[in-house]
């Protein structure tokens, strides 16, 4: 099988990349790798979907970024909303290690990490 950032653990050559990125007002240190989708820089969707995103109208409670690779959806609004919760999960356990540091490097604690393929 091909190796893709959809696979839970990719077999890729390492090269970590460290780079801030602004979102939601907040600059945040990344940590990315090969192996994880969009490693150069926050891909356009995603820069779309959290301007678009309006804390006011979700529901009260936790939020579930699903697929979250290294985390910038789920940090960047676990950031911009401190009293909320935040669970991340993805298949991929490279992204996965690299959402877990990258949520230490911008300290931030409201969010839970943890492996998910969405079935289990």
């Amino acid at each position: 099988m091909t190796n893709h950032y959809y696979t839970q653990n990719p077999d890729v050559l390492h090269e970590e990349q460290h780079w801030p990125f602004t979102l939601l007002g907040n600059e945040l240190l990344f940590t990315t790798d090969n192996g994880v989708f969009s490693k150069n820089q926050v891909d356009y969707g995603s820069r779309v979907l959290l301007a678009a995103f309006n804390a006011a109208k979700t529901p009260v409670g936790p939020w579930l970024d699903l697929g979250t690779g290294y985390g910038p959806i789920g940090l960047a609004l676990a950031k911009r909303w401190p009293d909320r919760q935040v669970t991340m999960v993805d298949v991929n356990e490279l992204a996965l290690e690299l959402a877990r540091k990258n949520a230490t490097a911008n300290q931030i604690e409201n969010v839970e990490i943890k492996t998910s393929d969405i079935y289990d």
